[in-house]
């Protein structure tokens, strides 16, 4: 029986023999392959791209529409084909690219960042 980590939501604690590579493990490692030295295109998207690159990550803004929708602050990662989320938790840092800045989230949310 695993548990998870509060801060990235990583399971953990599988007893010795126990298997939780198949959903437990492969989903760890696309969690931090996603979050991990976390930086997005762009934070003010209101409607997720038509044609997103593999490993794509945004932040989700209030106004989302389509897939993102009802996803606001979560960053969306597109992985194989399909949206991932994942709620951020205080103290995570993210480098917004198309506005050079860092963010940190906080909790009342992203904040402005800093310029880089």
């Amino acid at each position: 029986m695993s548990s998870t980590d509060p801060n990235l939501g990583l399971d953990y604690g599988w007893t010795l023999g126990e298997s939780g590579w198949d959903a437990g493990m492969d989903a760890n490692l696309k969690r931090l392959g996603a979050l991990v030295g976390l930086s997005v295109k762009d934070r003010d998207l209101t409607t997720p791209p038509t044609s997103p690159a593999n490993g794509d990550r945004y932040i989700v803004p209030a106004a989302a529409t389509g897939a993102w929708a009802g996803r606001a602050s979560q960053v969306a990662v597109h992985i194989a084909g399909a949206w991932e989320f994942h709620t951020p938790r205080v103290g995570w840092l993210c480098y917004i690219e198309d506005e050079d800045r860092l963010s940190a989230f906080k909790p009342t949310g992203w904040s402005a960042g800093l310029a880089i």
